[in-house]
């Protein structure tokens, strides 16, 4: 038997000689060391997988429309060939009712009111007149008939001529006719006086159209008003008017949608500009459609808030419908011929169950029936993995960033 040094001798010759003719050498091994590796058990595909939860889901209408005003009062002038002499309200303005916008030129309508007051005087004196003209006639129209009555008396007694009879006669006619004089003069002073009292009214009314009210409550949203410019009747509005200062949303809606809307819906509408959405509510649901476009009208009272301007651009949606159900991912759910169905991975195996859909909005679908709460439903519908399947779930929040969404997501995990 070879000593220890000897046997560490005998084998660095070997080494040696493995190294001049390229043969690799091994070391001897033991005899425990020559037993095989154990094989690993593969994996179950992973697939992401979300929770069905309780909550409540809120189905909405989407619209586009334009801000308009809900009254829009125009405000023009009712006199001609009169020029603005000041302005008393700009766009933007709040004003109420009767509430002077402008004024116009008076001086001439003052002189006429002048000349208006001295003919009105005119005739008050004239009645006056004709008054006293009749107490006069009267009183003279007595004195004859008294004398002619005498004359009668004495010519039946012989003691008076039939001239002087009918002289007494003449004269009691005579009286009583300007008697009858008297009181056409004081009919037709009285007729002077309400003409005169008329065109006081009509030059009071053109007066009072000097000035440019307001006749409702609102906001001045348009002024084409010009100091010095004459004013007509029949040219444009000289004001425009937010009646109440009340603006809406003019949408036109599909006729689908245009049947689930009813007026007192709630709504949020984001005008043009504004990065917080403003409260409305359907206020008019219009009863006809289109039959070119087929799209129906549709007016949202928004709230007053700063920075609503007429003319605006506005997006809003209309909630048409709310419920409290069991909620999963509107992706989870996929639609075949026979009906809609949701993937559930219960203790690490795939179950298909058909399911009843009902409200679907902001990504989610409402289960009523199918689905409990709590339960792990495959994330995205039409994953490569059938009813019976073992996988390993993932929760949803765990995709990788490189998952494309809306795209079936299968994570397979490579052996240890």
């Amino acid at each position: 038997m070879l000593r220890t040094q000897d046997r560490f001798s005998f084998f660095g010759k070997l080494l040696l000689c493995a190294a001049l003719l390229g043969v690799p050498a091994t070391a001897p091994r033991p005899a425990h060391a020559a037993d095989p590796a154990p094989v690993a058990t593969p994996k179950p595909p992973s697939v992401s997988v979300a929770t069905a939860a309780s909550g409540t889901l809120a189905e909405t209408i989407l619209l586009t429309g334009t801000l308009v005003a809900r009254d829009e009062v125009m405000v023009g002038a009712e006199i001609d060939g009169l020029a603005i002499t000041e302005l008393l309200a700009e766009e933007g303005d709040h004003v109420e009712r009767g509430q002077v916008l402008a004024r116009l030129s008076r001086d001439m309508l003052d002189a006429q009111f002048a000349q208006n007051a001295a003919s009105l005087s005119r005739a008050l004196a004239a009645i006056a007149q004709a008054r006293n003209q009749i107490v006069e006639a009267e009183a003279n129209s007595r004195q004859a008939d008294a004398a002619y009555a005498r004359s009668q008396a004495l010519n039946e007694r012989g003691n008076t001529t039939a001239e002087n009879l009918e002289q007494r006669e003449a004269a009691s006619q005579v009286a009583r006719a300007r008697v009858l004089v008297a009181q056409d003069a004081l009919r037709l002073a009285e007729a002077d006086k309400a003409l005169a009292e008329a065109q006081k009214r009509e030059i009071q009314v053109r007066l009072a159209r000097t000035e440019i009210k307001a006749p409702a409550a609102g906001i001045i949203s348009r002024r084409e008003a010009r100091l010095g410019a004459l004013v007509s009747s029949a040219a444009d509005p000289l004001f425009r008017i937010i009646g109440g200062g009340t603006i809406e949303v003019q949408a036109d809606v599909p006729e689908t949608s245009l049947a689930r809307l009813r007026p007192g819906q709630t709504a949020l509408v984001r005008p043009a500009g504004m990065e917080e959405p403003v409260p409305a509510k359907v206020r008019l649901v219009s009863p006809e459609v289109n039959r070119t476009s087929r799209l129906g009208s549709v007016r949202l009272t928004v709230a007053p808030v700063p920075g609503l301007a007429i003319g605006a651009f506005a997006r809003g949606t209309v909630e048409v419908d709310r419920r409290d159900g069991t909620l999963v991912p509107l992706s989870s759910v996929l639609y075949r011929p026979e009906g809609s169905i949701v993937q559930v991975v219960r203790d690490g195996v795939v179950e298909t169950r058909s399911v009843t859909v009902g409200l679907k909005a902001d990504g989610k679908a409402e289960i009523r029936q199918g689905i409990e709460p709590g339960e792990q439903v495959i994330a995205i519908s039409g994953t490569f993995v059938r009813d019976g399947d073992k996988v390993t779930p993932v929760p949803l929040a765990a995709i990788p960033l490189s998952a494309i969404p809306g795209q079936p997501v299968v994570q397979t995990s490579s052996n240890p």
